[in-house]
């Protein structure tokens, strides 16, 4: 979808959008980079690549072009085979058997053992790797020869096999310590060539280098698209910069339906707060839809939980709670019957005073304070507290916030509701970070967690959204789509909802 109309629509109630601060900067190009590579710019640099570590997004893309995994996903998030192929010989016994035997980079074919020694790794708590709580059930892995190992768990687990996303390593090179994480060798797509600071290096089977640039800076990364020194950068723009690369005809921007969850945290234990009343104004008062068009050009989609319309247990009608300041204004009138209830809330003006933190991160920022400006008009002071990312994640988790905003991303298994809203997921045994409990919830988490079918476990979770809907366990924002820039001349590249880089591996460039 290449949507060249973006940004060009405005409205005076989300009026003072400064939209060229730093981009005056950009000008002039100048092209030198070969069709033999491509160059990628991203925000940091990796320094995860050994799959049983990697827990953030660029790392876990960056790893599916090195290592195959098991399993992968459809559009509806159902696990498909990758690897391998798989049936339930009983509810806690898998028998996986290997499709295809690729060879690792080193030469080694691929076998059972190798998948066994993966995940033998993985639960050995010496290892410490983070991704061994997902899989502790696992009571053991067995090969039973070279295409065939089944997994033992210790109780049944219907999205057992949704959890096998992991790339697989050979098991000469686990057994001899390898350092995965400076010089990874998996049987995926690309071959590490070399990673220092400046940047990472692949190789494709076609021997095109895909080289990956840290460039922290976003008007950085757009100037050195323009003059060459990148191809291709994804998502991590402002709305202004990537408004600015839709309008030049040296860049060509695409974009595609993303699973970003955005949503508004409430402090359950904050007296206020915790009534429904205050979350449903708070829901009523801010105009979605009227950001979205204006501040993401339509380049997102109103939310009404953490997944997506699509996948296998979403809810579709899901939308969140409508724009309403009338109905706003109305549950606040009655709210303010209570009396020694809202008093300590008022300011000098008579307004519900209330604290919003977010990041310093100047996107975060401006929607704060066009929420700021809506909430205004139904009688609401937000006061903004910015900090930096740590800042700002510690109080998180510590609770100490009133109002918040956080994104999930990448979300695919509905077992995210157990650690997101579980009254036994409160900080730091989970990310129940606005300390909600609720007794239906939980009974609805724990009877979709013993469901003995997928049937079964996806009537539950659905049943489990319309609740948190309508308790506003967190208010639903939007689904912020993913998107790309590149140059013109670079061809074939596909964006995926979950942000993995795979289109890079059919990405072509024209000298």
């Amino acid at each position: 979808m290449d949507r060249r109309t973006f940004f060009k629509r405005t409205s005076s109630g989300l009026a003072g959008l400064a939209v060229w601060p730093s981009i005056s900067l950009l000008a002039g190009c100048e092209t030198h980079s070969s069709a033999s590579q491509i160059l990628v710019g991203v925000t940091s640099r990796t320094r995860v690549l050994d799959p049983r570590q990697a827990t953030d997004a660029l790392s876990s893309r960056l790893n599916r072009l090195i290592y195959r995994q098991l399993i992968d996903f459809n559009e509806s998030f159902e696990p498909i085979p990758d690897l391998a192929t798989w049936e339930m010989v009983s509810p806690t016994q898998y028998r996986f058997t290997l499709k295809v035997r690729p060879r690792f980079h080193h030469g080694k074919q691929l076998s059972s053992e190798d998948v066994v020694a993966t995940f033998d790794s993985i639960l050995d708590p010496k290892q410490g790797s983070p991704l061994r709580g997902s899989l502790k059930h696992i009571t053991s892995a067995v090969a039973l020869n070279d295409t065939q190992f089944d997994f033992h768990l210790a109780h049944p687990d219907t999205l057992f096999v949704g959890r096998l996303v992991i790339g697989i390593l050979p098991k000469d090179l686990i057994e001899q310590d390898h350092s995965f994480l400076s010089s990874p060798i998996g049987c995926g797509a690309c071959r590490f060539l070399s990673m220092d600071e400046q940047r990472l290096v692949l190789q494709r089977p076609d021997k095109t280098t895909l080289e990956f640039i840290p460039v922290k800076d976003a008007t950085v990364r757009v100037l050195k698209l323009r003059k060459g020194e990148l191809d291709l950068i994804q998502n991590d723009l402002s709305p202004e910069l990537l408004n600015y690369c839709h309008h030049r005809d040296d860049l060509v921007v695409s974009s595609h339906f993303g699973t970003s969850f955005a949503y508004i945290g409430f402090n359950f234990e904050d007296p206020l707060l915790s009534k429904l009343e205050m979350r449903q104004a708070l829901a009523h008062g801010i105009n979605r839809p009227l950001i979205i068009d204006t501040l993401f050009a339509g380049e997102a989609r109103l939310a009404g939980g953490l997944l997506v319309p699509e996948h296998w247990c979403g809810v579709p009608d899901l939308k969140g709670f409508d724009y309403d300041p009338d109905k706003a204004r109305a549950l606040l009138s009655e709210l303010r019957k209570q009396t020694d209830l809202i008093k300590p809330y008022l300011n000098e003006a008579g307004e519900i005073q209330l604290s919003y933190k977010t990041s310093s991160d100047p996107t975060r920022i401006r929607l704060a304070t066009i929420y700021q400006a809506e909430l205004k008009k139904i009688g609401i002071a937000l006061d903004i507290q910015s900090y930096d990312w740590g800042t700002f994640y510690s109080d998180i988790k510590k609770g100490r916030f009133q109002l918040y905003s956080l994104a999930w991303v990448g979300i695919k298994s509905p077992d995210i509701f157990q650690y997101v809203f579980d009254s036994d997921a409160i900080p730091p045994r989970g990310a129940n970070r606005g300390r909600y409990r609720d007794a239906e919830a939980d009974t609805l988490i724990r009877e979709a967690g013993e469901a003995q079918s997928l049937a079964e476990e996806a009537k539950l979770y659905r049943q489990l959204q319309r609740h948190l809907q309508d308790t506003l366990a967190a208010m639903p924002l939007w689904y912020e789509n993913q998107y790309a820039v590149m140059r013109k001349g670079v061809e074939g590249y596909q964006l995926y909802s979950d942000g993995r880089f795979d289109g890079l591996l059919k990405v072509k460039k024209m000298v």
